[in-house]
């Protein structure tokens, strides 16, 4: 149904229903890298034998005890924790991997114990597929092959671990190139029927021991199957002829990942299946929890739109995992570092408190911080709201419907997790999109100026001051590039960012605060305007459907082609942050 002829009442889910949230936070304590990969468990981190595996994992289960107990109080009914290939053995394996798997594999058990004791479902994800070198000797890249051994390892599994109440698969994306465990994932799926095929040979071993396989449809634009999380067809064919029990299908609520000004994807109104929307209470685009990005009137939008869809049995938070940055807020643990999580724990809060209990906004801010605060605390959020969506988002850019081959383009694109980016490039991209610029600008300061108020309130009410004044002080030099942008010319720009950054780094020095990096180029890029306009008109579609043979021909197969043959000719001139961050740029190109 759509929502704009929607009458219902919001949803609220029944009880029983699944609530669903990452518990994987207590895995990184201690974990220094400069730039962290949050998108899994750090198994390499983790330590296997004497003292330091003793005192490491007492302290994870200490860790996951406090965790329980907030999450089971919230309302959550069940935790996803990863992954199913570091705890089950198999006589493939390297005899050095083995012996770690066994390990973890006895030390989660005592972990899972942690979360029944609060009434939580255990669900462990798994990517389709993860390997070692000697199992990819037997393995190598035969698909039949590689889905009878990933059933034999669910039948496993769940023989293993019969308190686990089931897996969830995902099948778009695979481990970054940071990842140097000797378990490594990657993308074999490349097409709506290997899906359904693979989906079609594995659920029946769900089915058989009463188990749920929960499918998220999340892609980040790989092969023919990059865009199944919002093509109509790649989905109804990745799915057709399946009816079963084991099955939930989980999909992010936009048609992107985590950002704001996404409307909900249309998949949800048109899959019959039993469905979960995810949600992202650690806003990895937006700070993760550095400083209040909530997500309180996101989600009482979502809710709306959802009323009509029957067959939604659920939600799914991640409160910890997403992204690779510096950010390194601990959600729903003591964090003697002095840097609580209270916006992230809010934002998980205010999900839960709306789809199972129906609650407004303002009845989860009084159950929080007390019906004295939570005037003040609206008011707080109010302008902390209109300081995101119209500072760090460039509005009028952000609202525009943009596609470039498998990938609706992102509503920000000039912040990049914890990097902010100034340079000629990024200037003739925006200054292309958006046709206001002074309006824009002019927004842009005006909520700025609520940060005074921000400030007084979290003064007064013992709120973390800090967070707003780190907030104020990064959303500063997003106004500053943004002049940079969109403005003509002005000689005391480049300066002026120069000084902020310089200013910036002194006022938030590292490693006492996290900060935004802010890379800096002033050259003035090759690209002329009038030839990046042509390219963008020829690249870029408005709609969501391909132009017929202009995109399967050119902007999927000929780019394609001309993309690898650039990155085997003159690869390093590609930024380094986008060739080795994630999966790094290739995967947009397979």
């Amino acid at each position: 149904m759509n929502p704009a002829t929607n009458p219902l009442p919001p949803k609220i889910l029944p009880a029983g229903s699944l609530a669903l949230i990452d518990a994987i936070g207590p895995f990184f304590r201690g974990v220094d890298q400069k730039r962290i990969n949050w998108s899994k468990i750090p198994y390499s981190h983790l330590a296997t034998e004497g003292a330091e595996a003793e005192a490491q994992w007492t302290a994870i289960r200490a860790d996951m005890a406090v965790f329980a107990k907030h999450v089971a109080a919230l309302g959550y009914n069940a935790v996803s924790l990863d992954d199913l290939y570091h705890v089950t053995d198999h006589v493939w394996y390297e005899e050095e991997l083995r012996g770690r798997i066994q390990f973890f594999a006895g030390e989660f058990r005592k972990v899972f114990a942690i979360l029944q004791a609060q009434g939580l479902a255990i669900y462990v994800t798994a990517d389709f597929l993860s390997t070692s070198e000697a199992v990819n000797r037997h393995l190598g890249d035969d698909l039949e092959k590689c889905g009878t051994w990933f059933g034999d390892l669910i039948g496993h599994f769940f023989s293993s671990f019969p308190e686990v109440a089931g897996v969830i698969l995902r099948i778009g994306e695979s481990d970054g190139h940071d990842v140097l465990n000797p378990l490594r994932s990657r993308l074999l799926l490349r097409s709506a029927r290997q899906v359904n095929q693979l989906l079609k040979k594995t659920l029946p071993i769900f089915e058989a021991r009463a188990r749920k396989l929960i499918f998220r449809t999340w892609t980040v634009g790989a092969y023919v199957v990059g865009d199944l999380m919002w093509h109509r067809t790649r989905l109804a064919a990745a799915m057709e002829g399946i009816a079963s029990s084991a099955l939930v299908v989980s999909m992010k609520y936009g048609e992107s990942d985590f950002f704001r000004y996404l409307p909900l994807n249309k998949q949800f109104y048109r899959l019959k299946l039993p469905l979960l929307v995810e949600f992202q209470a650690r806003r990895e685009h937006e700070g993760a929890g550095e400083y209040p990005s909530f997500m309180g009137w996101e989600v009482e939008k979502t809710r709306q739109e959802l009323a009509g869809v029957e067959n939604l049995v659920g939600f799914s938070v991640w409160c910890q995992t997403g992204g690779w940055h510096a950010f390194r807020r601990l959600a729903f643990l003591e964090n003697p570092a002095g840097t609580p999580a209270v916006w992230i724990e809010l934002n998980a809060a205010t999900i839960a408190g709306q789809f199972m209990r129906g609650e407004t906004v303002e009845e989860t801010l009084a159950a929080q911080f007390g019906t004295g605060q939570a005037a003040a605390m609206r008011e707080f959020l109010s302008l902390a709201d209109a300081a995101v969506r119209t500072i760090l988002y460039l509005e009028p850019f952000a609202r525009q419907k943009l596609y470039f081959r498998r990938v609706r383009i992102p509503p920000l694109l000039h912040v990049y997790w914890d990097c902010l980016f100034v340079n000629d490039g990024v200037r003739k991209l925006m200054s292309h999109f958006v046709t206001d610029p002074e309006e824009t600008v002019r927004q842009g300061e005006e909520a700025f100026a609520g940060f005074a108020r921000m400030e007084t309130l979290a003064l007064e009410n013992g709120w973390p001051v800090e967070d707003v004044r780190f907030m104020r002080d990064s959303f500063a030099i997003m106004l500053l590039a943004r002049r940079y942008f969109l403005l003509p010319p002005d000689s005391a720009n480049e300066p002026a960012i120069r000084e902020a950054k310089a200013a910036y780094k002194l006022r938030w020095p590292r490693p006492e605060r996290q900060r935004y990096r802010i890379r800096l180029s002033f050259e003035p890029s090759r690209l002329q305007q009038r030839t990046l306009a042509r390219l963008l008109r020829l690249l870029v579609r408005r709609q969501r459907g391909y132009r017929s043979l202009l995109d399967r021909l050119l902007t999927i197969h000929i780019l394609g082609w001309g993309y690898r043959l650039f990155r085997e000719t003159r690869g390093r001139s590609i930024p380094k942050m986008m060739r080795k961050t994630a999966m790094g740029l290739d995967s947009l190109f397979r």
